[in-house]
């Protein structure tokens, strides 16, 4: 068994690794910033080890400091958690090459699934549906390009290949527009991702985002903990995520999640993962594959009662499943809001000294967040400083304890985006379900 881990992260996430760990009785190193020194998880963790200044740059994504901090606290595994350097294959590589265990998937398979052109390839490979597209980076042929987009028909979609978070990726309505739209996504590509490589696909109009949880072990086995809706998106940045997803049946359900599932044992996945899929007029399309925990997975786990953290750390150390497919039943309905410091009304982050913090409580409510009284949000990394989730018997319930959660957190000192959430809970079309992911965009669009 791992008996000491390295938490290659911050915030949130960095505390909910620490609390499963302590369960399964395994020692903590927490790393940090100079500016997260009075972090939670820092506070808590068994021991702490300063890696660098504020900047990320010189901190969480500084690869020699994470490696010498494991070494020097005799660490055997390292959890990158999400975002920084969690997706990235040659930490992941350089991780294993010095000995100790990554807690994810496989340098190779971190490699292929984030590159789109490959994932999309892998997956068609073993069955899973995808968007009709190039089936391949598009060359610099105007000739060639232009007759695959009549082939897939307009609205097309250009895509960067490295891109991710909504960044590399441009909509184009007409072949007028296809060659100069090519050309200016490949530039920024390169620029972002150092990978100019670009594809092509249609352009769902009116799609929703829905995605389903996986857990893989090193054994042959695979598993899927059904779907979530993250349709409530702000620029290609989820804004509210529930599950099961509204207008879902079981027999779809079972389907493609089998075929998820499958696709794991196929390609030899390890650990947790999350294939998203653009889902239209009944039909699910492969978008991209998340080869670690997500943020939103606190839906999951309180509608079917597995801990999504604990089975990676077990899959990492060599364990079998714990679960099989037939022990997975969907109990009830859970809705997230993540919680950012943040202005509601114009998205300017807002970090300062929080004044007076309660968390809501009640029945089915879970707050998953490293601030307390007196904490100081920095200004220099993500504005999220929360999640909170509802969970009830059925989707009405957990609306009805959502809202009772939002009207009694209190968070003084900073702005966050608590008026925003309380706003799209009394939506009418958000508690009627299955919205798609462009409705909060033109909703706040209506605002202005």
């Amino acid at each position: 068994m791992i008996d000491k881990i390295l938490i290659a992260n911050r915030g949130e996430i960095a505390l909910r690794i620490l609390r499963a760990c302590r369960e399964l009785d395994i020692k903590t190193v927490a790393v940090h910033s100079e500016a997260d020194r009075d972090l939670k998880h820092v506070r808590l963790a068994d021991e702490s080890v300063c890696i660098g200044p504020n900047s990320s740059a010189e901190s969480y994504l500084n690869v020699p400091a994470l490696i010498s901090a494991a070494e020097i606290t005799d660490t055997v595994a390292i959890h990158p958690g999400y975002g920084f350097l969690s997706e990235n294959a040659e930490f992941a590589e350089r991780v294993e090459e010095c000995g100790f265990i990554f807690i994810g998937p496989r340098p190779d398979t971190i490699r292929t699934m984030g590159d789109k052109v490959a994932a999309i390839a892998a997956m068609k490979k073993t069955g899973v549906p995808c968007v009709p597209g190039s089936d391949g980076p598009l060359g610099t042929d105007d000739a060639t390009n232009s007759r695959l987009a009549r082939e897939i028909g307009y609205p097309i979609i250009i895509k960067a290949a490295g891109g991710g978070g909504g960044r590399g990726m441009r909509v184009v309505h007409s072949e007028a527009a296809l060659h100069n739209a090519i050309s200016l996504t490949k530039a920024e590509a390169g620029a972002a991702f150092k990978n100019d490589m670009v594809y092509m696909e249609k352009f769902l109009e009116n799609p929703r985002h829905i995605e389903i949880q996986v857990l893989s072990d090193t054994h042959g086995s695979a598993i899927h903990l059904a779907e979530r809706d993250c349709s409530m998106q702000r620029r290609h940045q989820k804004v509210i995520e529930e599950a099961p997803a509204p207008g879902i049946t079981e027999e779809v359900r079972k389907r493609i999640g089998e075929r998820c599932a499958r696709a794991c044992e196929d390609i030899g996945y390890r650990g947790a993962g999350t294939f998203e899929f653009l889902y239209q007029d009944g039909e699910f399309y492969f978008i991209e594959m998340n080869t670690r925990v997500q943020v939103e997975h606190p839906v999951t786990e309180l509608i079917t009662g597995v801990d999504i953290v604990r089975e990676q750390i077990l899959i990492a150390a060599g364990e079998r499943l714990s679960y099989k497919q037939s022990d997975i039943r969907i109990n009830g309905h859970a809705m997230e809001c993540r919680l950012n410091a943040e202005d509601p009304n114009n998205f300017m982050p807002s970090p300062g000294t929080i004044n007076n913090y309660h968390a809501p409580g009640g029945p089915g409510i879970r707050v998953d967040t490293h601030i307390y009284n007196g904490y100081r949000v920095p200004p220099y990394y993500d504005s999220m400083i929360g999640k909170l989730i509802a969970h009830g018997t059925t989707r009405d319930i957990a609306i009805a304890r959502m809202r009772n959660a939002l009207s009694e957190v209190v968070i003084d000192g900073i702005k966050t985006n608590v008026p925003l959430h309380q706003e799209l809970f009394r939506d009418a079309a958000f508690q009627a379900g299955g919205t798609n992911i462009h409705y909060l965009e033109k909703k706040l669009e209506e605002k202005k």
